[in-house]
Order: structure tokens, then C-alpha cells, then sequence
């Protein structure tokens, strides 16, 4: 059954001179929502009244002036809901709502009823066009489809007409206009622009949808440029989009017919509509952010939006889908972690955004840098390294990242899932911070004479008390001398690192040292509010590692 000769590829545009990829978007388009149509009409279980009104207030908190909320006529909960808004004054003054119908004159008329008293609106008109409608379905030859096309234009003017309180805007779509021929299509419009008489200063809306994509991005921008180009009056009329999802290019093909001359796009947040969606508003408005355009909407809460979305419409947003997403930021690879981090420590506030992997900043949208790097067994350095330094502090230095890494990939493969930040600082503790410590530093003093420094103390040695003298350079070279002359053990410090755990006058400060014995390599770590104490105790806990191997050996 599974046999590709019955499909027929879809016949490229007869266009001459294309111009749109040439084009660049410089500025948003008008943004129309029609998560309360196409969206609901989508859904297993169509929203209730009160998670209608939910996603309304969302819709106006996330900045659209144009929000399509129903098709009154097909349905008497959608009837209420419209009423709901013009009634109960919830409309903004800056938003138009936008309701859809067949073009039918009952359904206009009950169209129009269901809007009666509202300040403004957008009637949106529809027939099928395209060849398989008008064979297989409606068995309706060309000039039948006009005819009918007509009947409703006239029908919405002659009603619009009985309302004039409201400020009227007429839309039309030729329905699967990517199924219609181009020169069909732009006959069909022009037919109902004729009767509606559009204006530079009142323009009518002409909206083409990819009720079904068809075909590659590319097509689609050809015949919404044909269209352009051959429409009569077109400085009087939006052109207007609504794609669909079918061979998921509808925000690529959304984009490039934006660049053929569109000047309105219609879609829902996150993509929710019928079959495998429609154009994702979220992706095309972030990806104009991306390019430093302002999309004229806020999705600065990404986190409440997906919330509200998903007790709307109860479906769950894919962890990597674009820009809203739980996991689209998240780099788990240590190739990818430890770019990112690289970068991250470079930017400076205020510049321009060049991190490695990160389109755009999480804090953009409301996410965090502790969500930009988890760890698991495919994890390296750069990973754990992050997750230290973001939420504990702790700027690992390199030889230490390589050496911790190792330790946290021993886990996540053992355990083969990924290991949350505070079990990764429960093994660095376990490691380093709370091991078993063969030396003990109970008192030290320190005297400098010419030049040099001499170092005495006493400490605990596997349980025992001894004294240790030696004159060095420095406090902690005056001490290897001394505990080598005490431990009859010769070794050399290979690493040292130190830095503040936070800022202030309080600030403790977190020592690093690596010793080399005998080729083996012995990791210490402490922390102190006394420079000089964390990098003795760092010392000795390093030596007390060395010292508990060496008498396992004996």
C-alpha cells in the first residue's frame, strides 16, 4: 500500500522576474490569533466559556490588536461567547475581534446578530475555490464559485450597512487557495472587492490560505507574489496569510510569502489547529526577534503562555519545540556545554548576543542559565563545570573540571539517566569537601625573617598529634617542606587555584591544589574565610588522599 505513484508532484509557478528572495523582512506584520477558531475547532474536547475567556486575556496580554474568536453561525456556544465579549465590555479598545463565516446569507446574517453593539469588527467571509473543491465536492463550475463569492460579499456589505455604530472591515478568503489556480483566485477576489469598493484609506482584507500546504515554501511565495502583482486596486487591500502545517513549512512558507508582498499573517500560539497544525505565531514572531526586528508581541513569560496554553486546549507542548519548549535551550552534549559556557563567560550585558548554540537568550522568554546546561552520561566538563560555578559558585578550574567530570560520567552511565544539580554537588562534597582526612591542621604559627617564611604547627596524623618545621619562600612552600620532612614522603604541587565564594568583606575563599606522587595525582579542596587556612587545609586534604593510598598499598 505504501506506493508514492499515486501522488503527483504539485506544478511550479509560471512566474517570470520573482522578486521575493530578494526580499528581507525588516518589520512585523499585522498578527491576527485564530487560536479561538482554527485552534478549538482542532481540539478533542472544543474549550469551555471560561477557558475561551482565559486564552482571550492571554491573547490581549500578549499584544494582538486582531483576534479572531469564533464562527457565531456554526455553533451556539461560539454564538454566546461572541456576545459574551461585546456585552461584558471585554474587548480593549485597541483590539478588533474577527469572526468568521461561510458565505451563506443566513450564517451572515446570524453573524452579524451576534455582533450587534460592538465598536468594531473584522467579518470574515469564505468559499472553496480550489479544483478539488469545485469538481469533487461542490460539482460547482468556476463562474458558480464566483457567483457565490458575490452573493456573500454583497450580503456582509448589505448588512454592514444596517449597522453603521460599527467600524466594519471586510475580509475574504478564497479557501484552499494554494489548490487554485492563481489566475482563478485573483478573478474570484477581484469579483468581491468589486462589490465591497475598497479603499487606501479602508482597505478590504484578502487573506489566501494554505487551508492545505501543498507544495514547498518556494510555491507558495510565487503565488502570493502572482497574486500581488495581478490584483486589481492593490494599494486598497491587505494581503493576508493563513498556512497550515501539513509538510511542517508553515512558518517557512509564512516568512517567504511575507517577503512576496503579504502583509497580515494569521496563526495560533504554538502551532494548535487542525490536522498537524497551523503557522506557529510563537516561532515566526521569536525568529523576527532573533534578527533584531521588534515582533510587536511579548512572549517574555514563555513559561505562563505554555501554561495557559496547555489548560485551554489540553494538549502538551513538545520539550523541543522552538522558543517555547522545555528543553529547547538545553545543551546535554559536552562539546555543546562547554561552548556555551565559554561564551557565557565572555558576554557582557548590553552587547550583542553571540553565545554558541543559543539563538537568542533564555532570559529573553523568561527561562534561565540553570536550564541552559543539564548533565547526563553524554555530558563532559564544560556541564559540570557550569552547573557548579551558576548554582554554587564554584569556578572549577580546567584540570579539576576534567578530573570531577569523570566522576559524574561514572554516575549518569551507571544510573543511565540525568543527574540533577544537587546530586552533582552532593558528590563533589563526598569527593573533596567531606572525604576521609588522614591530616588535621589544630594550630600554626608564622614568622618572617629576612625574606623568608618559617612555618610551625601541630597536627593530627592518622589520629596521632606530631609537630612539623620548615622555612620556605612562602607560608604554603614552608609548609611542603615541613610536612616532607615529618611524612618522609616526597611529592610536588602540579595545580593551585583560588577565588572568592561570593563578594563582600564576608567572603569565604575556595582553594584548589593538586599533588604529584609517584605518579599518581591527589586532588584537594577547602574552603575558609582565611585565605592562608583554605589553602593549608586544601593541602592537607589532597595529602590525605595520597596518604590513604598509600596505606591501602601497604
Amino acid at each position: 500500500m505504501f506506493d508514492h505513484r499515486k501522488y503527483k508532484p504539485f506544478q511550479p509557478i509560471d512566474i517570470k522576474g520573482r522578486t521575493w528572495p530578494d526580499q528581507q523582512i525588516t518589520e512585523a506584520p499585522i498578527w491576527c490569533s485564530v487560536d479561538l477558531r482554527d485552534g478549538n475547532q482542532a481540539l478533542i474536547e472544543p474549550m469551555s466559556v471560561s477557558q475561551k475567556g482565559k486564552m482571550f486575556e492571554l491573547l490581549v496580554e500578549v499584544g494582538f490588536k486582531q483576534i479572531e474568536v469564533g464562527f457565531p453561525a456554526a455553533s451556539q456556544p461560539d454564538f454566546d461567547f461572541v456576545r459574551s465579549l461585546v456585552t461584558g465590555n471585554k474587548i480593549p479598545d485597541d483590539v478588533t475581534i474577527q469572526v468568521l463565516t461561510q458565505a451563506r446569507p443566513e450564517l451572515i446574517q446570524r453573524t452579524f446578530e451576534s455582533l450587534k453593539g460592538v465598536k468594531k469588527a473584522i467579518l470574515h467571509v469564505y468559499n472553496s475555490t480550489s479544483v478539488v473543491q469545485r469538481e469533487k465536492v461542490f460539482k460547482t463550475d468556476k463562474a458558480g464559485i464566483i457567483e457565490i463569492a458575490v452573493e456573500g460579499a454583497t450580503e456582509v456589505k448589505r448588512c454592514a450597512e444596517l449597522a453603521p455604530e460599527t467600524d466594519w472591515t471586510f475580509e475574504y478568503s478564497p479557501e484552499s487557495f494554494t489548490g487554485t489556480e492563481v489566475d482563478f483566485a485573483v478573478a474570484v477576489c477581484d469579483a468581491v472587492n468589486d462589490v465591497w469598493q475598497p479603499t487606501p484609506e479602508r482597505c478590504s482584507i484578502i487573506n489566501l490560505p494554505s487551508t492545505v500546504e501543498m507544495a514547498t515554501p518556494n510555491i507558495y511565495a510565487d503565488q502570493v507574489e502572482w497574486f500581488c502583482r495581478n490584483i486589481k486596486n492593490r494599494e486598497s487591500i491587505i494581503v493576508s496569510l493563513h498556512t497550515h502545517n501539513d509538510r511542517s513549512c508553515a512558518v517557512g512558507a509564512a516568512e517567504l510569502a511575507v517577503m512576496a508582498g503579504a502583509q497580515r499573517v494569521e496563526g495560533t500560539l504554538l502551532g494548535n489547529g487542525e490536522r498537524t497544525g497551523n503557522m506557529d505565531i510563537v516561532v515566526m514572531a521569536m525568529n523576527l526577534y532573533s534578527q533584531g526586528i521588534d515582533p510587536e508581541l511579548d512572549f517574555h513569560d514563555m513559561d505562563k503562555i505554555v501554561s495557559v496554553i496547555r489548560e485551554c486546549t489540553q494538549i502538551d507542548v513538545h520539550p523541543r519545540q522552538a522558543y517555547s519548549g522545555d528543553l529547547v535551550f538545553t545543551a546535554f552534549s559536552g562539546s555543546h556545554q562547554d561552548a556555551i559556557k565559554k561564551c557565557l563567560d565572555m558576554y557582557e550585558e548590553g552587547s550583542s548576543w553571540e553565545v554558541a548554540y543559543l539563538p537568542i537568550d533564555p532570559r529573553d522568554i523568561g527561562r534561565t542559565y540553570q536550564d541552559v546546561i543539564r548533565v547526563n552520561s553524554q555530558s563532559g566538563k564544560g556541564g559540570v563545570a557550569y552547573v557548579l560555578a551558576n548554582k554554587f559558585g564554584f569556578e572549577l578550574p580546567r584540570w579539576l573540571q576534567i578530573e570531577f567530570s569523570r566522576v559524574v560520567q561514572k554516575v549518569t552511565e551507571e544510573s543511565g539517566q540525568e543527574i540533577h544539580p544537587d546530586e552533582i554537588w552532593n558528590l563533589f562534597n563526598q569527593y573533596y569537601l567531606n572525604n576521609e582526612k588522614m591530616l588535621g591542621l589544630e594550630d600554626f604559627t608564622i614568622a618572617k625573617h629576612e625574606g623568608r617564611e618559617t612555618f610551625t604547627a601541630k597536627l593530627a596524623y592518622f589520629g596521632k598529634e606530631i609537630e612539623i618545621n620548615g622555612e620556605g619562600d612562602g607560608v604554603l612552600d614552608a609548609f611542603v617542606i615541613a610536612l616532607k620532612n615529618a611524612i618522609k614522603i616526597d611529592f610536588e604541587i602540579m595545580e593551585y587555584g583560588e577565588h572568592a565564594l561570593g563578594q563582600g568583606a564576608d567572603a569565604e575563599a575556595v582553594t584548589y591544589i593538586q599533588l604529584k606522587c609517584e605518579g599518581g595525582r591527589y586532588t584537594g579542596i577547602a574552603i575558609s574565610k582565611d585565605i592562608i587556612s583554605s589553602s593549608l587545609n586544601a593541602f592537607m586534604n589532597a595529602a590525605s588522599q595520597l596518604l590513604s593510598e598509600k596505606q591501602v598499598a601497604a
